[in-house]
């Protein structure tokens, strides 16, 4: 795990346990039993300790099994070895078993080429609209050319992360607050597109970038509340109007339909009175003014009540 300046971890997440693999181990064990178990049939004078040592020959053959046993080397599907002979690149090697040179090849570092997730983030930084925030984003990748992470790069992993974070900050700095909150699509893409073309040059490919979180001062936090409640009062009234319009154009067509088919007004007299019926009202009050006011067909009964009501006067 590689640090910044502070203490605090650049790459915060840490990395599984690789389980021990004593595969290598029992092979060459078995090889040098085998070398062994051969040298002391072609070589029974072996058996004999006071003559060991005028036995040269066996020796050599024994210490030549030796160094091919520890020249033997093992990579698993994911992993590349980079080789070095005398310092000098040879290849990488892998995956599964291969050989080495006593003395002159050495495994420099080998490369998993899985994609990997590293997590960043940028501590106080501006907006574009001069608002402090915090961000914290991930970012996947991984090695495409084992040989250019290697031998181009000292540290392929922290370069990565440098690089994500020096992004991320510039991302920041270039777009306003509102563009994090609603549009953080656009940042990711953007971010993502400015690591790869600095990692691609060192065999790397960045896949994607996602912001995970964004962190903004409690006040800001509290007036972008009251902006959001604002909002969505503002758009419950739009809508309310917008239903109460709708209504109104309903209403219209229906009076129209209405007043062009008597029938149809008389079933919608008859269903309303039902109506009051079902609601158990045993009396209604009708003001003398809307009676005369009203020009239309007798709805609800109006013209008739004021008839039978200036019947009653006449009489008295």
């Amino acid at each position: 795990m590689s640090f910044e300046n502070n203490g605090e971890p650049l790459v915060r997440n840490t990395p599984l346990k690789k389980k021990q693999d004593y595969s290598l181990f029992l092979l060459r064990l078995i090889l040098l039993v085998a070398t062994a178990g051969v040298l002391l049939c072609v070589f029974p004078v072996l058996q004999n300790p006071v003559v060991w040592a005028e036995t040269g020959k066996a020796i050599a053959i024994f210490l030549a099994a030796l160094l091919l046993v520890f020249s033997i080397r093992k990579a698993d599907e994911w992993e590349r070895a980079i080789v070095l002979r005398f310092g000098k690149f040879r290849g990488a090697k892998g995956p599964g078993l291969f050989f080495l040179l006593p003395v002159a090849d050495r495994i420099a570092q080998t490369v998993d080429i899985r994609i990997r997730v590293s997590d960043f983030s940028t501590q106080k930084t501006l907006t574009g609209d001069s608002v402090t925030v915090d961000v914290d984003a991930i970012c996947f990748w991984l090695v495409w050319d084992p040989q250019k992470a290697v031998l181009e790069v000292e540290n392929y992993a922290d370069a990565v992360v440098y690089s994500s974070k020096t992004a991320l900050r510039n991302a920041v700095s270039s777009h306003d607050l509102s563009t994090f909150l609603e549009r953080s699509d656009i940042i990711e893409k953007q971010i993502q597109e400015e690591v790869d073309k600095k990692t691609t040059e060192w065999g790397i490919t960045v896949l994607h970038i996602e912001i995970t979180d964004i962190q903004i001062p409690e006040p800001l936090q509290d007036s972008l509340s009251r902006v959001a409640q604002a909002e969505r009062e503002k758009k419950s009234r739009i809508l309310l109007a917008e239903a109460e319009i709708e209504i109104a154009q309903k209403l219209e067509t229906a009076a129209k339909i209405y007043s062009a088919n008597e029938p149809a007004m008389k079933l919608k007299i008859l269903s309303i009175l039902n109506e009051g019926m079902k609601a158990g009202n045993s009396m209604m009050l009708v003001p003398d003014t809307i009676a005369e006011e009203l020009k239309t067909k007798d709805i609800f009964g109006l013209k008739a009540l004021n008839e039978i009501k200036s019947h009653k006067e006449a009489e008295k």
